[in-house]
């Protein structure tokens, strides 16, 4: 009978060591993908401003070329026409000026962003077990900005004292709801799904704006937290200064 049961029956031990370790490996990959969520949105966004910076150079080609043809194309009847140009040329130049501009600027924006790639390849490196995942990380964020807004709404003490964050006549107030908004609407449903490196830059991106639209709000209406004023050193007058007091022994 023995014999019987594990000719019949000695498929299901290899099955289900293998249906353990595609389970394993599943759970692994996705926690692995979950964490280096960051680092890959950082490298979505190296990309972005790798084509951003191609079309920026692109327009300058093309401003160059306008330049050119409006030179060309140009009578200068006048010495003040022969000196500055005509309108189309001076309007193409200042076109010109505006692309290279915009292609200094797009590329100092892709070496920032490459140098954020380096900075979240250590990161994921650096991370644990124990560490949040980035996601979570952002809901954090996410979930300080409403508690602080919150305060305002639930306390007595502040709503009464600062009413303009309640107030939805207010611009600033406006702009921070409907920042509030938008970043609900892009909150992921929860930490352990698949999002997508262009889902978590939205996200992340509306929860930056949140942040920015309270911080005005709140200064609006004379609720931020004001800096201390750097304290005067007065330093000690010396000995040897001959405008220092004699004192009396």
């Amino acid at each position: 009978m023995f014999l019987l049961f594990v000719e019949s029956w000695w498929w299901v031990a290899p099955a289900a060591a293998g249906a353990g370790a595609v389970t394993y490996a599943g759970v692994t990959a996705k926690s692995r993908r979950a964490r280096r969520l960051e680092l890959d949105a950082s490298r979505r966004e190296v990309a972005l401003a790798y084509r951003a910076l191609i079309s920026a150079r692109a327009r300058v080609r093309e401003a160059q070329a306008n330049v050119l043809s409006a030179r060309a194309a140009s009578a200068t009847p006048a010495l003040d026409a022969a000196w500055l140009g005509s309108p189309a040329t001076v309007e193409a130049r200042r076109q010109l000026q505006e692309a290279k501009r915009a292609t200094k600027s797009a590329s100092l924006d892709l070496r920032a962003r490459r140098a954020r790639v380096r900075a979240s390849i250590a990161q994921y490196h650096a991370a644990t077990a124990a560490d949040p995942l980035p996601i979570e990380r952002l809901f954090a964020a996410h979930d300080a900005l409403v508690a602080r807004w919150m305060a305002y709404e639930t306390d007595v003490a502040k709503a009464i004292a600062y009413p303009q964050l309640s107030d939805t006549r207010q611009p600033a107030t406006v702009a921070f709801l409907r920042a509030y908004r938008e970043a609900q609407q892009l909150r992921p449903a929860s930490a352990r799904e698949r999002i997508p490196p262009e889902q978590f830059l939205a996200y992340r991106d509306a929860v930056r704006a949140l942040e920015a639209a309270f911080d005005e709000a709140e200064r609006q209406a004379g609720a931020a937290s004001r800096p201390e004023a750097p304290r005067t050193v007065i330093w000690p007058i010396p000995a040897w200064n001959p405008l220092r007091l004699p004192t009396s022994e």
